[in-house]
């Protein structure tokens, strides 16, 4: 018999264990910032509310909410190009986070 071993769960509730899983997460290349490769998977990954849970551990972890990918963007600047992520920038912006041209680097 071919198939996963458990049946995929919509909606299932995510333990707060599971959401810090995602500051483990490290990226594949060295020279990508880990912080940002962090922010964009879980934005990948995980519902709006969700996400929000894993910005207030990232933040209280003291990672770097404003941290710049390759090509001079924060994860807000990516995030508000897509159509749909309203309730993501909602919870990028009460976090902290700010577009790269406000970041002082």
């Amino acid at each position: 018999m071919s198939g996963p071993e458990k049946p995929k769960v919509i909606g299932e509730e995510l333990s707060d264990e599971r959401i810090q899983s995602y500051l483990a997460v490290t990226p594949y290349d060295a020279k990508e910032n880990a912080d940002y490769f962090v922010l964009i998977r879980a934005y990948q990954a995980l519902r709006a509310g969700d996400f929000e849970r894993l910005l207030g551990f990232f933040v209280a972890a003291g990672r770097d909410l404003n941290a710049i990918n390759g090509d001079g963007q924060t994860i807000l600047d990516h995030i508000s190009e897509h159509g749909r992520s309203g309730d993501y920038v909602a919870s990028l912006k009460q976090a902290g986070a700010l577009p790269a041209a406000e970041v002082g680097r």
